[in-house]
């Protein structure tokens, strides 16, 4: 059986940044995880003891915080800050950006339409800069039931598929005299469903390598199943199984942006094994 890696896949720049500013402040706590992948979390308690709360409160006067790179809302970030905590800003820039045009936007009067995960805790930290109106949705036909006023401005959430905010820009401008559409899907999102595209439609199964909680690799592995049928979404070489392999001729393999290569290198190692 062949095995290949996508042409782009794994750490982002965003991951990357936060990664290095993380294990440059040993003995501090990130509010929230730092990314969406367990495993690199734990190396990061073990080996800089950079310790993880998901509780605000646990935050006094002297104690280091560094936020996710998913960001967190605006009234969190000003409590820390009112707390003299020392905030250490591990945001992605990517992330930074819809912050910023959705308080800028929604202050000169525009009603603000967020394509994205009303969960995910990059939505939640977005969400929290809109000074008026602002909505969150997740498909074009929800766009129906929003009260919008005339003027709207847009973002989405950075890991989304490009086609799909297409979608919602596409009903919005179809209905209102005014739209400031802004794209701020990330770079490397693109280049990683890109690759992952061209390399799913070569191979006979198809592992994504990610957490559970990855918005970017479950994407990863939506796109991968449209064009490969067995493709399996995995956190660790612990996921894999046999008989996903058995009479397969090429794997292809790739891996969200939140994924270190440490884990990636054991699962090409685990496969290679199972094809030997």
């Amino acid at each position: 059986m062949k095995i290949e890696l996508a042409e782009s896949y794994g750490f982002c720049f965003g991951v990357k940044r936060a990664i290095k500013i993380a294990e440059e402040n040993r003995n501090s706590a990130t509010y929230g995880p730092l990314i969406h992948n367990a495993n690199e979390i734990d190396r990061l308690k073990n080996d800089f003891n950079v310790a993880l709360s998901e509780n605000l409160d646990s935050f006094h006067e002297g104690n280091t915080a560094v936020i996710r790179t998913h960001g967190i809302p605006k009234q969190e970030l000003a409590v820390l800050n009112e707390r003299n905590v020392n905030v250490v800003d591990a945001t992605c820039p990517y992330v930074t950006k819809p912050q910023q045009i959705v308080e800028e936007m929604s202050a000169q009067g525009y009603d603000i339409v967020i394509f994205g995960d009303e969960s995910h805790p990059e939505i939640k930290g977005v969400k929290s800069y809109a000074i008026g109106n602002v909505f969150v949705i997740n498909s074009p036909d929800e766009i129906d039931d929003l009260k919008l006023r005339e003027k709207v401005a847009t973002v989405a959430q950075t890991t989304r598929k490009i086609e799909d905010y297409q979608q919602i820009v596409g009903k919005l401008m179809a209905k209102h005299k005014e739209v400031r559409v802004f794209n701020t899907i990330c770079n490397a999102t693109f280049d990683n469903q890109d690759a992952v595209r061209d390399l799913a439609q070569k191979a006979d199964v198809m592992i994504i390598i990610g957490g559970k909680n990855s918005s970017n690799t479950k994407q990863l592995h939506s796109i991968a199943k449209e064009y490969c049928t067995d493709s399996y979404h995995i956190e660790s070489k612990d996921d894999l199984k046999f008989e996903w392999f058995l009479n397969k001729l090429f794997c292809g393999i790739s891996a969200g942006a939140s994924t270190p290569d440490w884990i990636i290198d054991d699962v090409v190692g685990a496969i290679q094994t199972i094809n030997e």
